[in-house]
């Protein structure tokens, strides 16, 4: 039905007012003004003004799209470039109330003032959404939509935002468009779309960048002279998923990626790279096999990643990477012209480069599904491509990455809220570089890579720092922890899988902020969860951002969490501090309920599985849960005709305490080529308290006694006390997949165990230090739970060639108390300076049960101190962080690799001794109390002509004992003197002041110690 509607009063109004304007505070913006005119024609209503035009279009029940054309002419540049086909549109009905006009469906009301145009959204039940306090407003650059904020409105969205995105927007204003920075503040992959706490989203519907300010009122802008947007009403109490998804339906669900995408890729330069020297392309398969040897997972490979690169022998190169199970990938510095003949040959991944999209917004968008596209129309494969600087609607065609940075602890820092900050905005395949493309040290790639093995994807890439930034190149320990990491992603695959398989149905993605998950809770939209993030719905992760073996300001929402390494069970919200973190442990929570897929074993690649293999779940229970695990060829389009299959684990268990915990495992529904007729299953369940009994399908399993015996046996059951608080572990035989089957376990109870809390715990006091080969002793705290812990025997594990003497058993702790023990300990002679981990056991009795508690933790190894005056250059350095590269003994700091200074020169005067480094710089030598002074010349190095912008400072034992002005390229060398009477440790430090950090290159020249 067409209706049209004009009044002669409302236009003597808007003659008085001028055409299609109200007066603006600001004469040279014009604002939308009194309606002279509507039209209603089906879901479509037009509202004038004037010469002004607004159109109303509603998509579906919860969706509607506000245009408005100020000279009464709409345009449409994104044309079909981003939103998709959304079928007929909704039942509408409309009501003139005499200062409005609403228009409805059965989901959403859209109020329209008269006198002057405004509009404002409701849901069905008159629940407000959004309101503007300012009518549309425009001038020749840009148009603004105000509205008005909420007390308590929290605001998240816009894409790619680098430093923030998972926590609150509100009192901040975002940046959307090209801007080419990659590094904390930019916004690379940045999206026209937002969402409120108050449960609606709006997409602009637009290639022009824009400014949105969460001020009070709420300001959001576009650098053109029209309005286009669309506005979701989210639905329930997980309205800002709904809203997600909406905005997915309308602009493209997350592709699935091929499982292989899901496992770390690697990318360089091999042929002519002027970094490394004369290589060609199949030296790529020297790097191959680093991997393989190394036992490490790797999916692809780049093999030209440089400007300029090129390659030769791809045929060759294709086959190579197959037999060592990865699959190779091309960069794409100018165009994709050669594509089909690069996919016939063997390439599956394309990675696309700004100075190829560089123009971004349609380029980019383009760029992308250009690129996904080829590979399919070439192959049987699935698309797989990466791309800087993205729009809306590339999450259906490509990762999104934050472009080259360089390594540090800052680096880590605001990487962490910047990726589950962008799932905000339907980006489901986010990341950077492990470490970095620049920069870096053995410390920093371990923690960067920890954490971002519970990302979905990522990437290392070589070639540019002065080191190749394989995982394998540090030696150990850090060899050993990162295969660590990267077994436990390949392990976690099916978890990673099955979400991305729910992100193309909902959009929502793997990393996801805690307000996501917790939308009530008011501290996960503050800067109380900025540095940690949720992992699907079961992990919390809370990556360490800092040189340091404890991490502070873990923020557990409200529910159970389980530490993942020792089974420690935390009843949130809480905060914890002094969390122990050696360099092997990621700090790592689980929450209650959760039943994760697993691939059980040490697998390396997924070409490793073969069909029938175990399938493995790690089950947590309390009350009643479940998840559903996808799984389909894993390479192909075949999903996309309907071959892939669901499995759905249910969990019941007591909400608390001892009970019975039953796991049901449903039939795999649906087929896939490869599909396993039949497979055995393994399970391990937190319970605290071994069971009574497990019966499968109502039959007993064989209960045995030890871990040799379970791994003999066929089938069977055993609890393990000592493995992460005491776990049921229980496997079966092959089993049909096309039937469900049930284990029940008796008599045994939720996690946490019968008696929640009953278990001691451990805690080791933070600043232990020991010296090589020097007898000492290493404290631990036992704490007894609930109930009292008897006959308490603590040891310590510590690395090879350390000797340790158990400490004499506790005959009883009374509950809630603590008691030191102190564990005799001499490190090896030959021990490295540093930290190094540590484990306590405490097997005890509490609540009539044997129990066993771990923690792992770190003290330090110290040199020996000075006994005569030093240099500062000849110490051994306990902590070397910088901005650039590494710190330099006895020469500048130069470029990014090591030993690449020039002689330190100050003001014209070259020193022989002294330090290099660029901020942020810390370097901490070890005193031991022996020495009195420090001096030093210190000023921005000669070899930087006129700029750099840093301060000074030396640190004692924690306290600041100097400060130096402001130093720049300009000032003259600044001598230091400073007492250092009795400080054990001291930490020299620059820093930026300017926030650019370029040109940092601080010296501390001719710094030594006066030492007794």
């Amino acid at each position: 039905m067409k209706v049209a509607l004009a009044g002669a009063v409302l236009g003597l109004f808007a003659a008085f007012a001028g055409p299609g304007s109200t007066a603006s505070a600001d004469p040279s913006d014009t604002t939308v003004g009194e309606v002279t005119g509507f039209a209603a024609d089906g879901a479509v209503y037009r509202l004038t003004a004037g010469h002004t035009e607004a159109r109303v279009s509603f998509v579906t029940a919860d969706t509607f799209r506000i245009e408005l054309a100020p000279d009464g002419k709409f345009t449409d540049p994104t044309g079909t470039d981003i939103t998709l086909p959304q079928g007929p549109p909704p039942a509408t009905r409309w009501r003139d109330l005499g200062d409005r006009y609403e228009l409805s469906t059965a989901k959403v009301t859209l109020r329209a003032t008269k006198a002057p145009l405004r509009f404002s959204a409701v849901r069905a039940d008159g629940t407000p959404l959004w309101t503007e306090t300012q009518g549309l407003t425009w001038n020749q650059d840009r148009t603004v939509q105000t509205l008005a904020r909420g007390a308590d409105e929290q605001f998240y969205g816009a894409g790619m935002q680098n430093g923030r995105g998972n926590t609150s927007h509100r009192g901040k204003t975002v940046e959307v468009g090209v801007d080419y920075n990659w590094n904390d503040g930019g916004h690379p992959n940045s999206v026209p779309f937002y969402l409120s706490s108050a449960g609606y989203g709006v997409y602009r519907n637009t290639y022009a960048p824009g400014t949105y300010a969460f001020t009070d009122p709420v300001t959001t802008s576009a650098k053109e002279r029209r309005f286009d947007a669309y506005y979701f009403a989210g639905d329930g109490k997980d309205a800002l998923k709904d809203v997600i998804g909406q905005y997915t339906r309308l602009t493209g669900k997350p592709f699935m990626p091929p499982v292989y995408g899901l496992e770390i890729g690697d990318s360089d330069c091999y042929l002519h790279n002027a970094n490394r020297g004369e290589r060609h392309t199949l030296d790529a398969l020297k790097i191959a096999d680093g991997y393989v040897q190394n036992d490490m997972p790797n999916g692809w490979m780049l093999v030209n990643d440089g400007y300029g690169c090129g390659y030769e022998n791809l045929a060759e190169t294709t086959a190579g990477l197959n037999d060592r199970k990865m699959k190779l990938g091309l960069w794409t510095e100018d165009g994709i012209d050669k594509l089909a003949d690069q996919v016939k040959a063997g390439q599956r991944v394309a990675k696309l480069d700004v100075a190829w999209v560089g123009e971004g917004y349609k380029f980019a968008l383009d760029g992308c599904k250009d690129a996904h596209a080829g590979i399919e129309a070439n192959s049987d494969a699935r698309g797989f491509t990466w791309a800087p600087e993205s729009w809306s609607g590339a999450q259906r065609c490509g990762v999104q990455w934050s472009g080259d940075q360089s390594g540090s602890w800052e680096y880590i820092r605001w990487q962490i809220p910047t990726y589950a900050g962008a799932s905000m905005s339907g980006l489901a395949y986010t990341t950077g570089d492990v470490d970095g493309i620049f920069g870096g040290s053995a410390k920093t790639y371990t923690r960067d890579l920890q954490w971002k093995m519970f990302l979905p994807v990522t990437m290392t890439m070589d070639g540019w720092a002065a080191n190749d930034k394989q995982p394998f190149r540090y030696g150990e320990p850090y060899t050993t922890i990162n295969r660590a990491s990267l077994k436990l992603h390949e392990a976690l695959l099916p978890y990673v899988y099955s979400h991305a398989y729910r992100a193309t149905k909902t959009g929502v993605g793997l990393a996801r902020p805690l307000a996501l998950e917790y939308p009530d809770d008011p501290k996960a939209a503050t800067e109380a969860a900025k540095y940690e993030f949720l992992s699907g719905e079961d992990f919390l992760v809370a990556p360490v951002y800092r040189d340091a073996v404890e991490r502070d300001g873990i923020y557990l929402p409200k529910g159970t969490w389980i530490d993942y390494w020792n089974g420690r069970v935390y009843q949130g919200p809480l905060t914890l501090d002094h969390y122990s973190a050696p360099l092997d442990t990621l700090p790592l929570f689980v929450r209650a309920g959760a039943a994760v897929p697993m691939w059980p074993g040490s697998v390396r690649s997924y070409q490793d599985r073969a069909p029938g293999d175990p399938l493995a779940w790690d089950v947590y229970p309390q009350g009643s849960s479940s998840f559903e695990l996808y799984e389909d060829d894993g390479v192909t389009r075949e999903h996309r005709a309907g071959k892939y299959a669901l499995q759905r684990a249910e969990v019941r268990a007591p909400e608390s305490g001892p009970g019975d915990v039953t796991v049901r495992i449903g039939a795999s529904a649906g087929t896939y080529t490869g599909k396993p007729g039949a497979r055995p299953y393994a399970f391990t369940v937190h319970t605290g308290d071994a069971p009574g009994t497990v019966r499968l399908d109502g039959r007993p399993l064989p209960a045995l006694t030890s871990r040799a015996a379970f791994d003999a046996a066929g089938q069977g059951w055993w609890y393990d006390r000592d493995e992460r608080g005491g776990v049921v572990r229980i496997k079966t035989t092959a089993l049909p997949t096309d039937r469900a089957f049930e284990l029940r376990l008796t008599d045994t109870s939720a996690v946490g165990g019968a008696v929640p809390g009953a278990s001691a715990v451990l805690a080791a006091p933070t600043g232990q230090e020991l010296g090589a080969g020097t007898p000492g002793t290493v404290a631990v705290d036992v704490t007894a739970g609930t109930r009292d812990a008897t006959d308490v025997r603590v040891s310590l594990d510590a690395p090879a060639g350390w000797q340790v003497t158990p400490a004499a058993p506790i005959a009883r702790v009374p509950a809630g108390t603590t008691r030191r023990v102190e564990v005799a300990v001499t490190p090896a002679a030959g021990a490295k300076p540093g930290e190094a981990p540590l484990t306590a056991t405490a097997r005890h009795r509490a609540a009539g049960t044997d129990r066993t508690a771990v923690q792992r933790f770190a003290i330090g190894v110290m040199p020996p101190a000075p006994t005569a005056d030093a240099w500062a250059s000849d110490l051994a350095w306990l902590r070397a962080t910088n901005g650039w590269g590494p710190p330099e003994r006895d020469r500048s700091n130069g470029e990014s690799g090591a030993a690449d200074g020039h002689p330190l020169t100050l003001a014209g005067q070259t020193y022989e001794k002294g330090i290099g480094a660029h901020a942020d710089s810390d370097i901490e030598v070890y005193l031991g109390g022996r020495c009195t002074t420090f001096t030093a010349d210190v000023g921005i190095d000669d070899e930087i002509n006129g700029y750099g912008d840093v301060a000074f400072s030396v640190e004692a034992d924690g306290r600041v004992l100097w400060t130096s002005p402001r130093l720049t390229g300009a000032s003259a060398t600044l001598p230091v003197n400073v007492d250092v009477t009795g400080a054990r440790h001291v930490r020299l430090k620059i820093t930026d002041t300017n926030g650019s950090k370029s040109g940092d290159h601080g010296d501390w020249a001719a710094a030594r110690f006066g030492c007794a």
